[in-house]
């Protein structure tokens, strides 16, 4: 049933480089455009967000109430919606939506997409088309997802990939895909999770794994799948750099439950994840890659990083350092004078 904020929706969704809406309280309302939170002059009643935030339950297939305060769920055109119930906000239901950009982008298609050049556009292509494992780094609202949609676009078509999120965020054009979606219990209703769908996933015959973002103990299996033939597979963390990145994995790895020591338990990462790609925003707000990582052998019980191109003064460079997996690499397109000169 349409009201006002589906038609305020509608109005939005004709309008370019918003990438975020916000509903605070009834009159204060909030678009982010270009990397700008901006204030909008508009306001609903109560009746409305309510109607609004039960129909985004119903779309779900989801309970939104005092019992079941918090939703995370899809607009109908794909956007990402998370809702609390006003019982926690005192006063009206908290709404955040993060909208679905209907093209799909490609590297190709967007030049300068993140602040890349070319030359590092090239190197990112060719670590997917390599089968690398990758996950991509970021703090919140920086692009991971909208990152790792780039990166799905440059799988081959022939692969059969099985992808798990929490809510259906990813978008790509490939013809052999399993897409899993996890739900939490609600009543007498069972639900998945995304660990318990990971397990099934390695049954399914998958290519790759793409996990959308790893929140918890399912990292020991993504691990497990990336050590045991399932290369190019894909992931995104919440973390600010790729050191914290390696820290916030192993703190989801204790989170399975194994009590396993130190060491093996950083050989497992640094055997399973080839490159980090950090992702931030500039002193404008721009979202832009800020390191491509690749993650080497251990010294001792450390895992040992080398950043292969950094962003340093509002420019993207290469530090000079060649990826141990170069000639992997070069057997899927690089140049073999790629680094010569960076």
């Amino acid at each position: 049933m349409k009201n006002k904020i589906h038609d305020f929706f509608d109005e939005i969704g004709k309008k370019s480089g918003i990438t975020e809406v916000i509903i605070n309280k009834l009159d204060n309302v909030y678009v982010e455009k270009d990397g700008e939170l901006i204030r909008l002059d508009i306001s609903f009643t109560d009746q409305e967000v309510d109607d609004f935030c039960q129909d985004l339950a119903n779309f779900n297939r989801k309970d939104f109430n005092a019992e079941n305060p918090i939703l995370d769920g899809n607009l109908r055109d794909g956007s990402r919606v998370n809702l609390i119930h006003k019982d926690y906000t005192h006063g009206c239901h908290a709404v955040t939506i993060r909208r679905y950009m209907k093209s799909i982008k490609t590297f190709d298609g967007s030049p300068g997409i993140f602040g890349m050049q070319p030359r590092m556009a090239t190197l990112i292509k060719t670590l997917i088309k390599s089968r690398l494992n990758v996950v991509v780094s970021g703090g919140t609202g920086v692009g991971k997802t909208t990152f790792l949609n780039l990166l799905l676009q440059e799988i081959p078509p022939k692969e059969r990939i099985i992808t798990i999120e929490d809510t259906l965020e990813l978008q790509f054009n490939l013809p052999n895909v399993v897409r899993l979606e996890a739900r939490p219990a609600v009543g007498e209703k069972k639900g998945l999770t995304i660990r318990e769908l990971l397990k099934n996933t390695l049954r399914m015959r998958p290519d790759r794994i793409i996990v959308g973002e790893c929140r918890g103990g399912e990292v020991f299996d993504l691990l497990q799948a990336m050590n045991t033939g399932h290369e190019g597979s894909m992931t995104s963390v919440h973390s600010n750099s790729p050191s914290e990145c390696l820290l916030r994995l192993e703190n989801l790895f204790l989170l399975s439950g194994y009590d396993i020591p130190i060491k093996p338990l950083r050989y497992q990462i640094s055997t399973a994840v080839d490159f980090i790609i950090q992702i931030k925003r500039d002193k404008n707000g721009q979202r832009v890659v800020s390191h491509v990582t690749e993650v080497s052998n251990m010294e001792g019980d450390k895992i040992l990083l080398q950043d292969i191109a950094t962003l340093k003064n509002g420019e993207f460079k290469f530090t000079g350092l060649v990826p141990s997996c170069f000639e992997r690499l070069q057997k899927n397109g690089l140049p073999k004078d790629f680094f010569i000169g960076t």
